[in-house]
């Protein structure tokens, strides 16, 4: 499985080494970034709760998944997300940390309830404005999906209102445009703008910079509506006569559903940040060292191979790869050797930064390296070489 170079960092360092950077480096890193989440989880929650009031369609992040419109006939359901997503071990349901200096945050719409998946219609000849146009407005990629007012049977009379709906649909530029006027609002209201500021992007995107005790932190604030009722029909998961994850766990996976976020103009993109937070959890429970290799992995990606405030590879993209790796080597053996298991998933790390692909774990057909900067890829692949010639350098 390795070659040369590999073998040869396999020689240089020693699980005692991995294991005293991951006690070291790892736990320090820990405990910053619990901290900076704690801090920015105070304000983004008291920003979005002024915003609920102004309007009721954006909903308190402290609202995420436990008071969603489609679950409130569900207690079971409830009390499962609320253990397993509230737990100590694990991030507010809201938060995904891409790096120490990047955070994404899902800010949940309300007033929409009971969704029914099916087939939208298929073409579109509106603007955002709602002109009408000639030519038909771009068809959806297999990570996006239109969304039709008319598949929540239970929804407020705010969503049928033209300021977010153009010919029964949802329009995601329409509802982030509100959503940054009303924060922009609410950071005066709420006295916070000295520590949170609105960044200027291009595109439908709501970035905020956050000033922390430790250094300031990047924001995006996602609207998202939250689908825990029903799996998505584009994840077709799990693959046939896979070993991994076992038919309990899936089931369990699949009950917390999908996110729908409002990341572009016309289309909503798929997110399964419940589903693989139920997937990790518990994963070691075997005595593995799957998530050791995960954190020491992210943690050399932070310090030397792609650092920044805005990394092309984020833990997202390293979380997938060990989803891949665990369904690729599903027995409890396979993760007993701490330095064979992290040469593996650096192996394939580089193969993914170097070939500028890396596959959706749930949606087939969909490259989470496409539109990333194929520069700031290829400038990764010299500095994991250098890693490989003189590992004892990193690993200290």
């Amino acid at each position: 499985m390795f070659g040369s170079k590999e073998r040869q960092v396999m020689r240089a360092i020693t699980e005692e080494d991995l294991e005293s950077y991951l006690h070291n480096k790892v736990d320090l890193r820990h405990r910053v970034v619990s901290k900076m989440v704690e801090e920015v989880q105070k304000m983004i929650q008291q920003l979005t709760e002024e915003i609920s009031v102004k309007d009721s369609r954006f909903q308190s992040i402290s609202n995420a998944g436990i008071h969603n419109d489609n679950i409130k006939d569900s207690p079971d359901l409830v009390a499962k997300w609320t253990s397993l997503l509230c737990g100590k071990r694990l991030l507010h349901p809201s938060i995904q940390v891409l790096a120490p200096g990047q955070f994404l945050i899902t800010v949940p719409l309300g007033g929409l309830g009971g969704f029914r998946q099916r087939k939208a219609r298929r073409w579109r000849y509106y603007t955002l404005s709602g002109t009408k146009l000639l030519s038909p407005v771009m068809e959806p990629e297999k990570l996006h999906q239109w969304l039709e007012v008319e598949q929540f049977p239970k929804t407020t009379r705010l969503w049928h209102e033209s300021d977010v709906n153009v010919e029964g649909d949802l329009i995601p530029a329409k509802i982030i445009g509100i959503f940054r006027n009303l924060l922009e609002k609410s950071i005066a209201t709420c006295k916070l703008s000295d520590r949170v500021a609105i960044i200027e992007t291009l595109g439908p995107v709501v970035r905020v910079a956050v000033e922390t005790s430790e250094h300031q932190v990047e924001v995006e604030l996602v609207p998202t509506v939250e689908v825990p009722t029903c799996w998505s029909k584009k994840a077709r998961w799990p693959r046939f006569l896979k070993r991994w994850p076992s038919n309990d766990k899936v089931r369990s996976v699949k009950s917390f559903g999908f996110n729908l976020m409002a990341r572009s103009n016309y289309h909503w993109q798929l997110s399964f940040m419940r589903a693989e937070r139920v997937l990790l959890e518990g994963i070691d429970e075997d005595g593995g060292c799957r998530l050791k290799c995960f954190r020491v992995i992210r943690q050399l990606k932070e310090d030397f191979w792609c650092p920044g405030c805005k990394p092309v590879i984020t833990a997202y993209h390293i979380q997938t790869l060990l989803l891949w790796s665990c369904e690729k080597y599903p027995r409890s053996k396979d993760w007993k050797n701490f330095k064979k298991c992290f040469l593996r998933l650096f192996v394939k790390l580089r193969k993914c930064v170097s070939q500028h692909f890396l596959k959706h774990y749930f949606v087939r057909g969909t490259n989470l390296l496409k539109y990333t900067n194929t520069t700031d890829l290829d400038h990764m692949v010299p500095k994991m070489d250098e890693f490989i010639k003189n590992p004892a350098k990193y690993i200290r």
